[in-house]
């Protein structure tokens, strides 16, 4: 297949940056080692209900308010927002998107997050986006479609020449499946898959390989 450009968009958090250990670390740290993974599912739960309570939250708002309803104290509450820019990208990441920015792909994120937070994110990892799309900009959460409605309008990429990447069947792949989109699916905690993505990696590694797999 020959066209223009080749575009590949990445959930952000879960998939490029270690999510579960970042919010982790907070939970333990305020409720204690023994509900850390119970307070994590909760956790979960709770952070998709409050965005579609009101899509126009900021990101950091939407994880106070979680924490708020999981019993945290009151001056704790933005805990997670002072931590996230200090979260870890996943070992293999920087390299992964370099090669495929060597390969010639564009890079772009789609995040539900704020723009403050994303780009302390984005120069930890250290790789350059020629495109983000976060969600208190557009007041508008994943699942719903209007990351990539926003990513579509402003890059002028074609979908067929197009690949999204990420760790969220929820979130992510089944959205941009519905969207019949290409999807990398990046399956961490060894999960079924439900719908099924284009491809299946357990991190990032061979990312490049797999995205020209769908767009040569």
């Amino acid at each position: 297949m020959q066209g223009g450009e080749r575009w590949a968009t990445f959930d952000c958090y879960g998939t490029l940056i270690d999510w579960n250990g970042g919010i982790g670390r907070e939970l333990e740290r305020l409720f204690g080692a023994a509900r850390g993974g119970e307070l994590l599912r909760a956790y979960h739960e709770v952070e998709p209900q409050i965005q579609r309570e009101d899509p126009g939250r900021s990101y950091r708002e939407v994880m106070a308010v979680t924490l708020a309803r999981l019993g945290a104290p009151a001056d704790e509450e933005d805990a997670l927002g002072r931590s996230l820019p200090d979260w870890d990208p996943f070992p293999e990441v920087p390299a992964a998107l370099e090669e495929a920015r060597d390969r010639g792909w564009r890079l772009a994120v789609l995040s539900n997050t704020d723009r403050d937070l994303l780009d302390a994110t984005l120069a930890r990892i250290g790789v350059e986006f020629e495109l983000s799309v976060v969600a208190s900009e557009i007041g508008s959460y994943k699942p719903s479609f209007g990351h990539w409605d926003e990513f579509f309008a402003r890059s002028g990429a074609e979908r067929e020449r197009h690949v999204h990447v990420a760790a969220s069947l929820f979130h992510d792949i089944a959205p941009a499946t519905a969207l019949g989109l290409r999807t990398v699916w990046v399956n961490r905690l060894g999960e079924d898959a439900e719908p099924q993505p284009d491809v299946e990696l357990h991190s990032l590694a061979g990312l490049a390989d797999s995205l020209g797999s769908l767009v040569p």
